[in-house]
Parts: structure tokens; sequence; C-alpha cells
């Protein structure tokens, strides 16, 4: 079977909400699109984030947007607070120049850093 991918509006609200209340005012959310895949054969992948490369904004003539993809069939099972976590996750892979780069796991998506930002999240429900 083919991977299938469908808007995940629910998702886009989530960043959303992150971005406003975790204090990353150097995300635009909306050029941050997110959706839902069916039949992704990894493993242990349950998120993915996308870069649109500066390259690609010069020939197509449009500012960076990044696309945050999760794989139905293991996000969905999450918690609720698990699922939080996962776009904290893929939100800090986006820079603070939100240029259309990535950064890397190493020093700055850490375990660490995603529970500190969620902890910030709790304590002002």
């Amino acid at each position: 079977m083919p991977i299938s991918y469908r808007p995940a509006d629910d998702l886009e609200a989530m960043v959303r909400e992150v971005v406003k209340k975790a204090g990353m005012s150097y995300i635009d959310p909306d050029r941050v699109l997110c959706f839902r895949s069916q039949g992704s054969r990894s493993k242990r992948v349950i998120a993915r984030c996308y870069s649109l490369p500066k390259i690609w904004q010069m020939g197509l003539n449009t500012p960076a947007h990044y696309i945050i993809e999760v794989i139905s069939e293991r996000f969905d099972k999450l918690s609720y607070e698990e699922k939080v976590k996962v776009v904290i996750h893929e939100l800090l892979h986006i820079p603070k120049t939100f240029g259309g780069g990535l950064r890397p796991h190493r020093g700055y998506v850490t375990n660490r850093a995603i529970n500190e930002i969620y902890g910030r999240l709790i304590s002002q429900k």
C-alpha cells in the first residue's frame, strides 16, 4: 500500500498553541503545515520535520515553509502529553532564523529542552 497524506488541522492548532505559549515567536505558524501520513514502512519514526530549502524558496519566489508530518499509526495512539512533546520536538528542529534550514538533534533537540518547554506549557494552564 502506498503512503498517503492528509492535512492535519488538529496538529496545526497544537502548533499554534505551543508556539504562542512556549514563546517561540521566531516561528510563523502560518508557514508551518501539518500532515498525517498512513502506510509508512518506517519502524521507529513517529514524526518528521521538512523544510523548504533556500534554493527552492528562490526558485518558487516564496518564503520559508516547514512541514510537520506525523505517522498516523504511531502518533494517534499516543497520550495527549506525548503528542504535545512530539510536536515540541519537531518545532525544535526549526532554527531561530526561520530561513529554511533544520537544526540537528545534538545540542538543540534534546529531551531536556522538550521537557523544559512542556513544563512551561502545563504551568500556564
